[in-house]
């Protein structure tokens, strides 16, 4: 063996004792961490919010993700939790920039609530999430532009860090359009140029694979950047056109109850340990759509219990 080769030799051994370390620390008990987005009863929370979330833990969900607070304070929103045995370990009612961004931080601490973005200003919301859903197969982002983001994103996961919490990114289609040029979409820039010590993906797996994304590939290609998951099915995936873009692929598909489209969650959920799968929660983002919001939250929670049981 020449030098070079033995290099190469330890290199890899010690790689794969780190990727074997990463899965050991990433195993989720699936069962005891069943999560809801809110966003799939928002109108019945917005509402009655108390009433919703005793609903939601009846089904049997053990986390929840918020995307409001519904006036309550940080002690109060939290007693709320507490009471139906419900924990919010991320958010999508993130924090806004400016002066008081630590004493909001301080009030996640109290919710218990350890990942975060920050609204308005690209920092945490994956950029061109406002860019046309049919759009031309372009983004309308620049890779500089994404890089600004990216480092936007990291000086708030460093603010956040000494709280305890972390940045996410949450992703709808747009981002895995490509940016001009053809060789890099939005998505790659910012697993690029993020900080894993300061910023998780939460990797929205529905809309990634109405993109037209491999689920399992994005976990091999980038182990243990996909702490959070958005479980989420579809219709519509396997029948489009692949020459249309992740956008135009948006439109021809209709969101679903989980387990009654075309998301394999058998095998997603079985490289957990290798995407570094730390919370994940479900959401139907048209749930009101067929009337009953929480008939539909109740029926993705049976159809990922029926997957996976």
């Amino acid at each position: 063996m020449t030098n070079r080769n033995r290099r190469t030799f330890l290199k890899d051994i010690a790689a794969c004792g780190a990727f074997a370390s990463l899965a050991r620390a990433a195993s989720v008990d699936w069962k005891k961490q069943i999560g809801l987005e809110v966003y799939t009863v928002r109108d019945l929370f917005a509402k009655d919010p108390e009433g919703t979330l005793a609903k939601v833990a009846e089904i049997g969900y053990k986390e929840i993700e918020p995307t409001s607070y519904a006036n309550l304070d940080p002690k109060q929103f939290r007693a709320v939790l507490d009471r139906y045995g419900l924990s919010a370990p991320s958010t999508h009612a993130g924090a806004t920039d400016g002066p008081d961004l630590e004493k909001q931080l301080e009030g996640f601490q109290v919710m218990g609530i350890r990942y975060t973005e920050i609204r308005g200003g690209g920092g945490g919301r994956a950029p061109a999430a406002a860019a046309a859903r049919a759009g031309g197969g372009r983004s309308p982002e620049t890779e500089e532009s994404v890089k600004r983001s990216a480092q936007q994103i990291n000086q708030h996961g460093r603010i956040a860090k000494k709280f305890g919490m972390k940045m996410l990114i949450h992703n709808h289609t747009q981002e895995f359009e490509w940016l001009e040029g053809g060789k890099l979409r939005p998505y790659d820039v910012l697993l690029a140029e993020t900080d894993p010590a300061l910023v998780a993906m939460q990797l929205d797996i529905g809309w990634a694979s109405v993109a037209g994304q491999n689920i399992l590939q994005m976990f091999q290609k980038n182990p243990g950047r996909y702490e959070l998951w958005h479980v989420k099915d579809a219709t519509g995936i396997k029948s489009a056109d692949p020459k249309l873009t992740p956008n135009q692929r948006r439109e021809g598909s209709k969101l679903v109850p989980v387990g009654q489209g075309e998301v394999d969650y058998k095998a997603i959920f079985a490289k957990a340990d290798v995407a570094g799968l730390k919370h994940f929660c479900i959401e139907q983002d048209n749930a009101a759509e067929g009337g009953d919001a929480m008939a539909a939250a109740k029926a993705s929670y049976q159809g990922l219990w029926k997957q996976l049981g």
